[in-house]
């Protein structure tokens, strides 16, 4: 979450980041390791350790603002300083059970939602706010220009349904660009039965790409394909497209329709089938209206303002009693105005 550090900084507010000691910030930086210990990502020990660092000094805080993992929610009845715990994954599995349990042990964090449609299947967790993702906008340049191809970008997995976007551009007869992270074994499986064999007259896979290749696919596609089959948090990739000047045409599954307008920055489509016709349609659709959306609703100004208002209401109502506030703050983080 460095933009919302930055954002809190540039904003006037004193802030200590507990992250690795490469780290780039501009706030005061606290690390338990030198270097970012990347081999072990999913190991469970560095992030418990980062927010054991930061529990210890604790009383040095006003308020913690935690976007680790359960961990940090669990053991964050320990301390006497608030604590506003972001939920970052979709609570329909094992994860909603495992944030129940914490809410009954540890009633007083308060849970951040980065959608109204993430709390969906456990409504009656202590949300406190609703504050949607942000993209730092001067890395994603938006462009007039409108290419001819779709654009498929994202992981590749079942649920982001790169085989959908592949049987709209068949329909349509229009090029793909596949854009896509396939490292993991169940990844490297899933392009191997459904996306290799149909690659090859027009469909293009093109790998992992660096930032400025995936701004320029943005930038020059006819519309960013997100047939997403999950309960998707959020989902950056669109506001991304949308920051380019590019349309999306998305299925109406998790947050989508809270991300994009219909008709004004993307279309939503109820079935895949739908897809091909919902790509023409979105012709209508100028990128200057896609950029100035993204402006509005998901700037670095607007998450701050999200999370500052989650600050003071865990400042005005300690002890557990903040959960009251998040019909407020849920309905202000949704209001782009």
């Amino acid at each position: 979450m460095a933009l919302l550090a930055e954002g809190l900084k540039d904003a006037g507010h004193e802030l200590t980041v507990f992250a690795s000691g490469n780290s780039v910030t501009s706030a005061r930086l606290s690390s338990v390791y030198a270097h970012a210990p990347s081999e072990r990502i999913g190991e469970p020990l560095p992030e418990l350790r980062h927010v054991l660092a930061c529990y210890e000094r604790a009383g040095e805080f006003e308020v913690i603002s935690d976007h680790t993992g359960p961990f940090a929610a669990a053991l964050g009845e320990l301390v006497g300083t608030p604590v506003l715990h972001t939920v970052h994954g979709p609570l329909d599995g094992e994860l909603g059970d495992v944030y129940e349990q914490i809410a009954r042990i540890a009633p007083s964090v308060g849970l951040v939602s980065l959608s109204q449609s993430q709390r969906r299947p456990h409504p009656s967790l202590p949300w406190v706010a609703n504050c949607p993702n942000a993209i730092d906008l001067a890395r994603f340049p938006w462009s007039n220009a409108r290419g001819d191809y779709l654009l498929f970008l994202g992981r590749m997995s079942p649920d982001k349904g790169c085989h959908h976007a592949i049987a709209a551009a068949r329909a349509t007869g229009l090029p793909l660009k596949i854009a896509a992270k396939c490292r993991e074994p169940a990844e490297k499986a899933y392009f191997a039965e459904r996306v290799q064999p149909h690659l090859g007259a027009g469909i293009e896979y093109l790998g992992e790409v660096t930032h400025d290749e995936k701004v320029a696919l943005l930038q020059n596609a006819r519309v960013t394909l997100c047939p997403i089959d999950w309960e998707e948090p959020f989902g950056l990739v669109m506001i991304e497209s949308l920051a380019c000047g590019t349309p999306v045409v998305a299925t109406r599954r998790g947050a989508v329709p809270e991300v994009l307008e219909h008709g004004r920055t993307g279309i939503i489509v109820d079935d895949f089938d739908e897809i091909p016709a919902a790509i023409a349609e979105a012709d209508g659709i100028t990128p200057a209206e896609c950029r100035r959306a993204v402006e509005e609703r998901f700037s670095p100004r607007r998450l701050v303002m999200n999370y500052v208002d989650a600050f003071r209401a865990a400042l005005e109502h300690p002890g557990g009693s903040i959960a009251a506030q998040a019909p407020r703050l849920g309905d202000r983080a949704r209001s782009p105005r």
